[in-house]
């Protein structure tokens, strides 16, 4: 089956959903298996030539920081994918570093550490509105180009690669009205941090979609936390102590698949009771396939990591010349209709394989 976009009017325009997995795809072509490449995340820059392919001149193998506020989180496995692929399409370097836990500070730490060691450029998720905003100068000022990806502030950074994350969640509850049919009752929405700029705009627009086409519509917060393990059990014991919700939505790739694990144990799709969330963890492509989740959403992580490069490395290559472009790197609902695609083939793309290969086209 293709990974066909929603196209039903009523549900608003979707975003290309492989605009640019062309590029992607010539860089997959270059780089040996993954876990050599993460293993050495680590490490530095050399001062040596960096080997492109293409018709690129000659130039130093420029080093690029991404700081990450999950760095082990499995949902930006693709992402560094992607970063090591364009590493080896452009003959640069990258290193993975951050908080595993969403600790600003640490994410700090790292910033401050990779404008110290001189990076030639950095690419932050910006999880939080103000903490980053003295670091982004401090990094500009001293020649260190900074783009933000998967997560936003609108400060100095000179380009935003993500999702948009407001529309993302205002299509959620849009979707959720316009297909699903749910207009009126108690809805619950769950997020892992509330307040993250990664997932709060998600949030945010989920409820103001509901406000503006199920005005009946209640709908109610929820914060699961950032570990897996607590985010279903806060999740069960909500879904069990409130059995008039007519309506389930998470917004992380955590909460997502704690739903739909959930939403299989209790049977409430059988119940007459929506659920739906974000990412491509396989336990949340199984709830699809089942039917205990009515969908997901895909952000495509790879182009998080492929784009930052690319755009990191012109920008070097041409003295500036070349500005880093605000990058929306799409929607995608992946329903019963379309998940089969995600479930039966393994790629580097989604970050369910590590293997280097031309992934055929489907019949249909």
């Amino acid at each position: 089956m293709n990974k066909t976009r929603a196209s039903s009017p009523e549900i608003g325009p979707q975003v290309g959903r492989r605009k640019f997995l062309g590029g992607a795809a010539l860089g997959a072509a270059g780089v040996a298996g993954i876990p050599a490449v993460l293993a050495a995340c680590g490490t530095t820059s050399s001062g040596g030539s960096g080997g492109s392919i293409g018709n690129f001149p000659s130039h130093k193998k420029w080093n690029f920081v991404f700081v990450n506020h999950v760095t082990t989180n499995a949902f930006f496995t693709p992402t560094q994918y992607g970063a090591a692929d364009a590493c080896s399409v452009f003959g640069c370097s990258y290193q993975w570093t951050g908080s595993a836990n969403s600790v600003v500070s640490e994410m700090v730490n790292a910033f401050n550490t990779a404008i110290s060691a001189k990076a030639d450029g950095i690419a932050v998720a910006l999880i939080d509105l103000n903490a980053f905003n003295t670091p982004v100068q401090n990094a500009l000022a001293a020649g260190i180009p900074v783009v933000s990806y998967n997560a936003d502030a609108a400060n100095a950074r000179l380009a935003y690669i993500g999702q948009d994350l407001y529309q993302s969640g205002f299509q959620m509850g849009q979707r959720a009205v316009q297909v699903n049919g749910v207009n009126s009752g108690e809805v619950v929405g769950f997020i892992a941090t509330p307040g993250s700029l990664n997932i709060q705009p998600r949030i945010d627009g989920c409820k103001a979609a509901f406000a503006q086409y199920a005005p009946g519509v209640t709908f109610t917060e929820i914060a699961t936390g950032a570990q897996a393990d607590q985010e279903q059990s806060t999740i069960d014991a909500y879904v069990l102590a409130h059995p008039n919700v007519k309506a389930y939505y998470s917004v992380d790739g955590g909460s997502s698949a704690g739903l739909g694990l959930v939403s299989k144990k209790y049977g409430l799709p059988g119940k007459g009771i929506h659920c739906g969330g974000f990412d491509l963890e396989p336990t949340t492509l199984t709830a699809v396939s089942n039917g205990s989740l009515d969908f997901t959403i895909d952000q495509q992580p790879y182009l998080q990591g492929f784009v930052p490069v690319q755009q990191l490395f012109l920008y070097k290559l041409s003295g500036t010349l070349i500005q880093p472009a605000p990058t929306d790197t799409g929607l995608l609902f992946v329903t019963k209709t379309n998940v089969g695609l995600y479930l039966n083939t393994q790629t580097r793309f989604e970050g369910s394989s590590p293997a280097q290969k031309v992934v055929p086209a489907p019949a249909s």
